[in-house]
């Protein structure tokens, strides 16, 4: 257990960085006898391995396990720094927690820490606190709460005498995890206590794992001894924690409100403990201020209560927490609600209608700070039951989300909803538990190897992999192990473990770490699953829309691909891993369609349309004969693609057009010759260096680059050099949290930090693309990602040429050139400096378009409007092909554009000379290219620059 003692804590500290404010913790460890002088190494060599950053300003330096040997005596000294100081991560710090741990003590003293990390105004009040006991009070771990809430109510009990209400009180206690076998033993082999006005009381201290208070009402009416029995109060006590809650029955008998209970409803029980009369009128209001009801805010609540001039109550909605006078600053401040908490504001007498309706105002107006409304879909908050269910999607409609996968889809719907998982938050035996977690965590592994080995290979096989690491993760089975042993259930310390670790993910403010998010509630959901002996319901047997609230990757891989049509989610992105297997399986999809696509009925018509993003619920006749001939027309299509696959990609009049495929793994590239691609237009070699838990040497990249070139057999390889930075991090390659990862240290800005790394890789690329043994040449292509100028470039080239000077001619490429991607639009402005010095260019259009537009192409209200064919983004396509073919360059186009039916003909018009795309659309592609000519494609491309907008370009080329 933490203890802080004021000399325990030091006040008013200054550094001028953060090394000074570690030396200052070094210092502090040592002269208070808990450390040796050589500690101090072990703070040093811990920060340069990661940040010890907590998080709300605490950060907590503590030694590695080889300076374990320095510590004398196990302890913490506390240091705050009221001006703050600047961590290496660029955190700001008001508080140090120096640790001196003899074995793995700092996580206890961690996990006790975690309560202040729910605190977000906590960092702010650390450094301005006066006193070593207020940091110590904010720092300690809050005392135990004794629980009443709605859970502990069981109301109208079917019981034939009262000792049957306690047993029924003492068992849902024991449901809850409050009490063990022991309390329910203890209730029924001791005597009630009558307490007046109906109400009786069992109370029990043995087996109490938290304190916690139930009452029993009987269905029908009851006597005990002569007297009525209107309720049984059963009462898990432990220490004085319980005392609360018996002063909560004591009031309620002084308010002669015991009549009123039984038959009411659970909201009215809450109301009458927490000291609300049957008279008074009630108002509910949400807390929407940012940091919750602080002091600010809570000093104008007692204001506006004090001037109504009647006696004004308030509560937390939720559970059963009393009512405290809201013109009690402190007792209104210690309610410590959040956002997005509810609070019950109660009063008497004929202005209180109006003295409530004025403090529930000056609630939603923020109290006197700015406040943006509560949107239950994005916040972490457990929607109300009274919450109003969404409005159903109208029929024959429209309805737009986002095109994560393409394809036509015309089926019923089945609509999976997310499983209920029913589980006790405590448990009493925490080996038992231990043991249950580690059982359903191997039977989780072992149904992922199976899925697994289903796959074989591929991405599908790739993301289960990754989900198996993630359940054999050590740190988060620690972290529901500690849970367990502070008493919660497998079940509740599990689930607290995933969300913690999901949540973490979520607040790196990056869209693609905040989908991968998903992947973690994937693998908890599968274990959650397992404990509870829960399993999804089984899809029909003919061919049908799978219609749910969100997928995990793990779901997708089992789907049936022979029944399967389409998929269609509430929530979720184009790049969520769930939507990329979809891609790869060939599922059309629809993501992020909003919650009111949960409403369609089970079992209705609905049409997908993949490519558009949008979903037509209950089609007319008319809508559906439409559809089906477009479904028909495209299955034609694609047949005969398929048989035309392996002619040379050319328009109708001849005109070429190179048609490659994109790759996230050198093993796909046999599967993109067999389907027809003419090379390689993007290898996106950070999957490499993702799939290992250290850098990948030499000889291992060396290995995997030549298998895509065999493969390939004299077809060219576009290899993009490691993109990697904050939204997509290498555990052995760190880097500081970034507010906006799209804008900071990422692709070659990253890569030429490490100048090594980038050498090793463009060796491997050199080396594998040697000539055969007959000498046949083995075209290479290696492209810079995320350049915005020339200089970037020329850094990258000099070392690519002092390695064509290092490495001798037989032992490298020959048939080889330096490009870069045009995804910055600073690239595509200055493309004329840039294509005098690159051998060619590759549009990254999914970048370049949210660059170019600002938006966030998976932004939930914003992704329709992040289109490539937006007439700035092919403008600035333009001008790169203009200055390239000025110099004799050639360019190509790797984006998700490329695939796109609409803008093949605008792209070619532009004079894009390669067209890469996923290996599934490679047949489509090279088809949709022999149905024009270049001239046409040039009227279209000068057709789409004439337009406005994106949404009138493609009006304008649909209507040709």
């Amino acid at each position: 257990m933490l203890t802080l003692r004021p000399e325990d804590i030091r006040l008013d500290c200054q550094a001028t960085d953060w090394r000074v404010a570690l030396e200052q913790a070094a210092e502090s460890l040592h002269r208070a006898g808990l450390t040796a002088p050589a500690y101090r190494d072990g703070l040093f060599q811990r920060e340069a391995q990661s940040s010890t950053y907590l998080g709300n300003a605490i950060a907590i330096p503590h030694g590695t396990p080889e300076s374990r040997e320095h510590v004398r005596t196990t302890g913490v000294r506390v240091l705050q720094y009221p001006a703050g100081v600047e961590w290496h991560d660029g955190q700001r710090v008001h508080v140090l927690v120096s640790i001196a741990a003899q074995s793995d003590e700092h996580l206890d003293i961690l996990r006790q820490l975690t309560h202040v990390l729910d605190d977000d105004g906590v960092g702010q009040r650390l450094a301005q606190a006066r006193s070593a006991d207020e940091v110590a009070a904010l720092l300690s771990k809050p005392a135990v709460e004794a629980r009443l809430d709605a859970d502990t109510l069981c109301l109208d009990f079917p019981a034939r005498d009262a000792g049957e209400l306690a047993l029924a009180g003492a068992a849902r206690l024991r449901q809850l995890g409050c009490v063990g076998n022991g309390f329910v033993t203890s209730v029924a082999e001791r005597e009630l206590t009558a307490l007046g006005q109906g109400l009786w009381l069992a109370s029990a201290e043995r087996d109490v794992e938290a304190p916690a208070l139930a009452l029993a009402t009987p269905e029908a009416a009851l006597e005990q001894q002569d007297a009525a029995v209107r309720g049984v109060f059963c009462l898990a006590a432990q220490g004085d924690a319980h005392r609360g809650l018996l002063e909560r029955v004591l009031a309620l008998l002084d308010s002669g409100a015991a009549a009123e209970l039984p038959g009411a409803d659970a909201a009215t029980v809450l109301a009458r403990l927490a000291g609300e009369s049957a008279a008074a009128q009630t108002r509910l209001a949400r807390v929407l201020n940012a940091h919750g009801l602080h002091a600010r805010p809570a000093k104008q609540l007692v204001q506006v209560a004090r001037r109504q001039g009647l006696p004004i109550q308030v509560r937390l909605a939720e559970g059963g927490a009393a009512a405290v006078p809201a013109t009690s600053l402190t007792k209104v401040i210690n309610l410590g609600a959040r956002r997005g908490q509810q609070l019950a504001f109660s009063a008497e007498g004929e202005q209180a209608a109006a003295a409530l309706d004025a403090v529930c105002q000056a609630v939603a107006d923020g109290l006197g700070e700015q406040v943006l409304p509560f949107d239950e879909s994005r916040e972490r908050l457990t929607p109300l039951a009274d919450t109003a269910p969404p409005e159903p999607l109208p029929d024959d409609t429209p309805h737009q989300g986002v095109a994560a996968s393409p394809g036509l889809a015309i089926a019923p719907v089945f609509v999976l909803q997310t499983p209920r998982f029913d589980y006790p938050a405590r448990a009493a035996d925490p080996a038992e538990q231990q043991r249950r977690l580690e059982r359903a965590i191997d039977e989780g592994v072992a149904q992922l190897e199976a899925l697994e080995r289903e796959a074989r290979g591929g991405e599908v096989a790739q993301i289960l992999s990754m989900h198996e690491e993630m359940l054999r993760d050590p740190e988060l089975f620690e972290a529901a192990r500690e849970g367990i042993q502070d008493g919660a259930s497998a079940e509740a310390a599990w689930w607290e473990a995933i969300e913690t670790a999901a949540h973490a993910q979520e607040m790196l403010a990056d869209r693609l770490l905040a989908e991968r998010a998903a992947d973690l509630r994937d693998v908890g959901r599968r274990v959650l699953g397992i404990l509870c002996d829960v399993s999804l319901p089984q899809p029909p047997a003919t061919p049908y829309i799978l219609v749910t609230d969100d997928i995990g990757p793990s779901d997708v891989a089992r789907l049936d691909t022979r029944r399967v049509r389409g998929l269609l989610t509430a929530r979720g992105g184009a790049t969520a891993h769930s939507a990329i297997l979809a891609r790869a399986l060939g599922i059309p999809a629809v993501v992020g369609a909003g919650a009111r696509v949960m409403t369609l009925a089970p079992g209705s018509e609905l049409i997908l349309d993949g490519e558009r993003g949008r979903v037509i619920p209950a089609p007319s006749a008319e809508r559906r004969a439409a559809a089906e001939q477009r479904l028909a027309e495209r299955q034609r299509r694609e047949a005969e693609a398929w048989e035309a696959r392996f002619e040379e990609a050319r328009c109708r009049d001849g005109h070429r057009v190179e048609v490659a495929a994109n790759l996230g793994n050198t093993a796909h590239a046999a599967d993109a010759v067999a389907r027809g691609a003419e090379g390689v237009g993007l290898l996106r070699t950070e999957f490499l260096f993702m799939a290992h838990a250290q850098e990948p040497d030499l000889a291992t990249q060396l290995a995997e680059y030549r298998e895509a070139l065999e493969a390939l057999d004299g077809r060219p390889l576009v290899a993009r050099t490691l993109d990697v930075g904050g939204d997509k991090p290498l555990p052995y390659w760190p880097v500081p949290r970034e507010d906006n990862p799209f804008l900071g240290l990422r692709g070659i800005r990253l890569a030429l930090t490490r100048p090594e790394v980038l050498e090793t890789q463009l060796r491997a690329l050199l080396m594998a693309a040697a000539p055969d043994e007959q000498g046949v040449q083995r075209p290479l292509r290696i492209m810079l990602p995320m350049v915005k100028d020339v200089s970037e470039y020329r850094a990258a080239r000099a070392i690519f040429e002092r390695l064509l000077e290092e490495i001798p001619a037989a032992e490298r490429a020959s048939d080889v050139q330096l490009g870069v991607m045009i995804e910055v639009p600073s690239a595509a402005l200055l493309a004329p400096t840039l294509a005098a010095e690159v051998d060619f260019f590759s549009v990254g259009t999914n970048d370049l378009t949210q660059y170019a537009l600002a938006i966030d192409r998976d932004h939930p209200a914003l992704s329709a409007h992040a289109d490539g064919l937006h007439p700035a983004v092919l403008r600035l396509i333009e001008m790169t092909v203009a200055a390239a073919h000025a110099h004799g360059k050639w360019v190509g186009v790797c984006g998700e554009l490329a695939s796109d039916a609409l803008a093949v003909p605008v792209l070619v018009g532009l004079g894009v000379d390669e067209l890469s795309v996923s290996a599934r659309q490679v047949p489509l592609v090279k088809a949709r290219l022999r149905e024009f000519d270049l001239a046409e494609a040039r009227a279209q491309a000068e057709l789409a620059l004439a337009q406005a907008t994106s949404e009138a370009v493609r009006d304008a080329l649909e209507a040709r």
